[in-house]
């Protein structure tokens, strides 16, 4: 038996017992793995602001809701990358369903465990549930050339500007993301747009990584398996679903005991209404004129005498009808200019 022979005759036992484990790339594990950081340190900020550490609305306006942007497009970039990786040369059935299986399962227990602890802004589709559905797109793409990819990824991108209808608002469509009206969610990631940065991390991995192989790269290199930054980052990379899933219980917990100790100061209410309602306001419609909007809302709730009671709890703003006649006249109001 020649060597040739032998060393296939081995390939083909050990890809047929299992015994063949696919080389994970140390980079891709450890950028997977900087974007687990990044978002420990956005969900740190919301638990402090959660607790009144920090002003009201800040995780979700300005610098950091940008930061929270960046942070999900690059988890989805980098899904739709191992998605090309894991499937290469051809499709491998077993191997994607249990992938699969492994983040709807997780994505559906965020969605159970926020129901209960958070039932008004409960995760409903969230950054895993929107890299199941966009995994199951990806497998139309994995055949087709990178280019496709790309022109999909900008059409999925543009869609939530031209597409909007009145249509998706009904609740089982609002994993669309083509509602005229944005859900209240604590983690709202719809497949549209951001199937967009999905696409493009697929089509990269379609066109970058044979150009890479080609030249030798190799998978995993002795520099990044010994550098001492690398190789936590890869290490949290590698565990991403678990880390995902253990990170903010823990965070939140943290905050939590250090909130028994020493409690945030009681806010300003007027402060408080002003940056929620801006905030409310940004995840309805950035482009809204939503300082003017809050501010007019909150002369006239003090004017009537209803902010004391609103902010008691007392008055239910979605039924109320004197708050939907100050909403109209500030709307108006802002659109007139005055």
């Amino acid at each position: 038996m020649s060597e040739n022979t032998a060393t296939t005759i081995t390939e083909t036992q050990r890809s047929s017992s299992g015994v063949d484990k696919r080389r994970r790339i140390t980079l891709l594990d450890a950028l997977r793995g900087l974007a687990l950081v990044a978002m420990a340190i956005y969900h740190f900020v919301w638990d402090l602001e959660f607790f009144g550490y920090v002003a009201a609305g800040t995780a979700g306006t300005g610098g950091w809701r940008l930061f929270a942007r960046l942070i999900a497009s690059s988890f989805l970039f980098l899904a739709g990358y191992s998605l090309v990786l894991g499937q290469r040369p051809h499709f491998r059935a077993a191997a994607f369903a249990r992938r699969f299986v492994k983040i709807a399962g997780a994505a559906m227990l965020i969605s159970i465990a926020t129901w209960f602890a958070i039932p008004e802004s409960f995760i409903f589709f969230g950054i895993l549930h929107s890299i199941a559905a966009a995994s199951l797109v990806g497998l139309l793409f994995l055949p087709l050339p990178a280019i496709v990819a790309f022109l999909a990824a900008a059409a999925a991108f543009a869609a939530p500007i031209y597409l909007r209808s009145a249509i998706f608002d009904a609740p089982l469509l609002w994993w669309v993301g083509l509602s005229e009206t944005v859900p209240r969610s604590n983690d709202y990631v719809p497949l549209l747009p951001w199937l967009a940065p999905f696409l493009v991390g697929l089509g990269t991995a379609k066109l970058l990584h044979p150009l890479l192989m080609s030249r030798g790269v190799s998978a995993e290199s002795e520099e990044s398996r010994s550098n001492l930054w690398i190789k936590p980052l890869a290490f949290g990379g590698r565990h991403s679903l678990a880390v995902y899933l253990v990170h903010q219980p823990l965070l939140i917990g943290l905050v939590y005991l250090f909130a028994q100790i020493a409690p945030a100061a009681a806010p300003d209410p007027a402060q408080a209404y002003r940056a929620n309602c801006v905030a409310a306001c940004n995840r309805g419609d950035p482009a809204a004129p939503c300082e003017a909007f809050c501010g007019c809302t909150l002369d006239r709730l003090k004017e009537q005498s209803l902010f004391e009671d609103l902010n008691m709890g007392k008055i239910d703003v979605n039924t109320d009808e004197r708050i939907a006649r100050i909403a109209s006249q500030c709307t108006m109001d802002v659109q007139s200019g005055d």
